[in-house]
């Protein structure tokens, strides 16, 4: 299961009243570089919430968030997927799930970025928003258990991860 029922609807609780869901845009300049260096526009979003990643790139993309009526069905695969500001995100329990269907869903790269602290967010239950609060170092046997680790960048309470798919020849974002 990639999400507990009951937590699916806090989600949608904080999703419906505009409080996740906004930092994609931040990362659009990346996104595009990890385009050029893939070959292809074919971006997923997963996690996408309000879509701001899509407005900020300037062309169609496709989004994935199980939160959000309509963005909710299983994803197909792209060459580059972009999933920014979830993984913390995770119930610890559904997390080999998570990042399972991110390799699934990887054809070429794959641009993460995971924070590493805690949120300034509470869930409607009272806990952190950010329920997997580990350093790089716990999540990169992880993530190179399903990928190719490419590039890690650590910046403050967060860190950006380039993926590649495990076997593949597909170049490295620059």
């Amino acid at each position: 299961m990639k999400i507990t029922p009951g937590y699916l609807d806090q989600n949608r609780a904080l999703h419906a009243a505009g409080e996740y869901g906004i930092s994609g845009q931040r990362w659009a300049p990346t996104v595009q570089n990890v385009c050029r260096v893939a070959g292809s526009r074919d971006v997923l979003d997963y996690g996408c919430g309000r879509r701001t990643l899509e407005a900020s790139l300037g062309w169609p993309i496709r989004n994935y968030d199980p939160c959000i009526a309509g963005l909710d069905a299983p994803p197909e695969p792209a060459d580059v997927v972009v999933c920014t500001d979830v993984l913390e995100h995770i119930e610890p329990e559904c997390l080999d799930e998570v990042l399972d269907d991110l390799q699934r869903v990887t054809r070429k790269i794959g641009f993460f970025v995971i924070a590493t602290r805690e949120a300034e967010k509470t869930l409607p239950d009272g806990r952190n928003a950010h329920l997997i609060q580990e350093p790089i170092a716990w999540w990169t046997p992880r993530l190179e258990r399903r990928f190719t680790v490419s590039q890690v960048r650590e910046m403050a309470g967060e860190f950006a991860v380039v993926v590649r798919p495990l076997g593949s020849s597909a170049p490295a974002a620059q």
